[in-house]
């Protein structure tokens, strides 16, 4: 297994874009790479899209950074409500036909469709994030994100008063259960008297775990009045809700993927951000369009962990260091996870 060196940071402001690229009706040819060599990276959006101060958006920093340093063209394409394989699979088709390269679907949803397209463009180079697709073509980039979840809790099980904390996960499938393993590990670990109460918004992604506020603030709501006061969401646009009804209680949120602090659209709320899961989208989505651009594509599965500093956890906000015995014990896992002396759960 290949694993990216140096993951590249970046930190450009999420602002509107104004391309867009539409989808063809037609067929394309086997092997067809519609040309196009003043086109570059093009990213495909999961459900939730693009303003999701999350997982998305961090998607689309990355897009900013390459556009930025590399001067060529860029389109990002939003979901559509309900769609199929078929609709992603003919979106990644459109995106390669164009002259797109790399092209990259953001969500293990497009794992799927992009197995039959890579198939098809052979000279373009395929990303997707957050699953893992064989192909030549095709670089799977996953995080580790139990790792950085296991941070979460340990800041969790320092910070609450009441103990007991709480877990929102946007829909129930084995990506989301790595975050509540991690988390419910770093607390246990931590303080073992601490109590955590873990749900999931939704079975399915098609019920809109991944993009319904409502949900997480509801959910959210439910686990403050079992004395939650601390709660962790990893459901993407939902977890703003997670993170309004913590401001609203006056309690601690712990944001995910992105650091939400930072977020001009969650700034209302950042008092209540107390620290962020963070995984390196930005950073990955810009290093493969790098090895596209310096014509070392890479290809294969990349494995972005606490070690490569592919995940983490934010200092943003000035209150982290105000929990007692927060910062030292983050510093002392972070250190047993990369040392090997802490073994985290995936599930």
């Amino acid at each position: 297994m290949r694993r990216t060196s140096g993951l590249i940071r970046v930190a450009v402001g999420v602002a509107s874009l104004a391309l867009a690229a539409t989808a063809c009706g037609g067929t394309s040819s086997e092997g067809d790479d519609g040309g196009g060599d003043d086109k570059g990276l093009a990213i495909a959006y999961d459900v939730g899209g693009k303003g999701d101060q999350s997982f998305n958006d961090a998607a689309y920093r990355g897009l900013e950074q390459a556009k930025k340093e590399f001067g060529y063209t860029t389109a990002d394409i939003e979901p559509t409500d309900g769609e199929t394989d078929a609709d992603k699979e003919q979106r990644l088709s459109s995106l390669a036909k164009q002259g797109y390269n790399p092209v990259i679907g953001v969500g293990f949803a497009y794992g799927t469709a992009m197995k039959a397209v890579a198939a098809k463009y052979p000279d373009t180079t395929f990303g997707i994030v957050d699953s893992v697709v064989e192909g030549k073509n095709v670089a799977s980039l996953v995080f580790a994100e139990n790792e950085a979840s296991y941070l979460a809790g340990v800041t969790a099980a320092k910070a609450t008063k009441t103990n007991t904390v709480g877990f929102v996960g946007g829909v129930n499938v084995p990506l989301i259960h790595k975050f509540q393993a991690g988390y419910e590990q770093g607390v246990k670990d931590t303080n073992p008297k601490v109590k955590v109460i873990s749900q999931y918004l939704t079975q399915t992604a098609e019920e809109g775990g991944f993009a319904s506020p409502d949900k997480g603030k509801a959910a959210a709501e439910g686990q403050i009045e079992k004395k939650a006061d601390v709660v962790y969401a990893a459901a993407g646009l939902s977890g703003q809700g997670v993170i309004e009804a913590a401001a609203k209680a006056k309690i601690w949120a712990i944001g995910v993927d992105s650091d939400q602090y930072k977020q001009e659209a969650l700034a209302k709320y950042k008092d209540s951000i107390l620290t962020s899961a963070l995984k390196d989208i930005d950073g990955a989505v810009y290093a493969l369009a790098k090895s596209v651009e310096d014509g070392k594509p890479l290809t294969g599965t990349h494995t972005f962990d606490l070690k490569s500093d592919g995940v983490g956890l934010s200092d943003s906000n000035p209150k982290f260091a105000e929990i007692p015995g927060a910062k030292e014990a983050v510093e002392k896992a972070k250190a047993g996870i990369v040392d090997g002396s802490i073994k985290v759960a995936t599930e």
